[in-house]
């Protein structure tokens, strides 16, 4: 297939799964390195921070730096720090996205009514008071943000609830719609990005799992897409979707291969 100056690599389904390398990414990834490609690791995934997936991936035999690894806990700190300096967060998520924001000087309150902006994010110690907190934050006037909206994630033998669930709760009991996601399949994950790799989108692939996330990304942005089985999606679902991807691979293999 067509090789490109630089590859984005969704990591959970696309390049392992739970602590298990798909078959065959070391090699793809150390090959289409020796081919001169620029490469970076985004997960929409915020429950650790970028080191810890830039040592799971060398730990499982890839070749990947901390600088290359994007999460969506870095696009929304970066998002915050940049529109809203010093902005009052109520926060829904882990520890990780909590560190991002802090050191982004992003300020998390307690208290639902003393916050500008209620953060919304895969949080598995969600709670009831966490709800009501939210709903009053923003009956309040706290604009309603959120991360990610992947209503799950892929593991070994199935998968479990992720963010999509606590943002369904809030709009639920507020009756409004989140009003920005900062990870994929958003434009400002895009733009981070291209920053990092130093290209423009139609020199670069977009290779996940997902439709809705990654080849919706990659459709939207001008990127080529790939497709690869071994996580979310089947390919029976392809046709079906609004976004098709330009390739559909059994596996990361497929990059390399004629």
């Amino acid at each position: 297939m067509r090789q490109f100056a630089g590859y984005i690599f969704d990591l959970d389904g696309t390049l392992y799964l739970g602590d298990h390398v798909i078959p065959g990414a070391p090699e793809t990834l150390a090959e289409l390195r020796r081919r001169g490609a620029r490469i970076a690791f985004l997960s929409n995934k915020p429950i650790e921070p970028a080191a810890s997936y830039a040592a799971k991936l060398n730990r499982l035999g890839i070749q990947a730096a901390v600088e290359e690894v994007l999460t969506s806990a870095i696009v929304m700190a970066r998002y915050l720090s940049r529109t809203a300096p010093g902005a009052r967060v109520y926060l829904i998520g882990e520890e990780p996205l909590a560190e991002e924001l802090r050191k982004r000087g992003i300020r998390l309150v307690t208290d639902p009514l003393d916050c500008e902006y209620v953060v919304v994010s895969w949080d598995r110690q969600f709670t009831y008071k966490k709800l009501n907190d939210a709903l009053q934050a923003i009956r309040n006037g706290a604009r309603f943000i959120a991360t990610h909206p992947d209503r799950t994630c892929p593991v070994p033998g199935g998968e479990v609830a992720d963010a999509g669930g606590m943002i369904g709760a809030v709009e639920g009991v507020t009756g409004k719609k989140v009003e920005l996601i900062t990870g994929k399949p958003s434009p400002i994950t895009v733009q981070e990005a291209m920053n990092l790799l130093g290209l423009t989108p139609d020199q670069c692939i977009m290779v996940g799992d997902r439709l809705e996330t990654d080849m919706r990304m990659g459709r939207e942005a001008g990127m080529a897409t790939a497709l690869v089985l071994t996580g979310i999606t089947r390919r029976e679902q392809v046709e079906s979707s609004p976004w098709k991807p330009d390739y559909v691979l059994e596996s990361v293999r497929g990059l390399i291969e004629d």
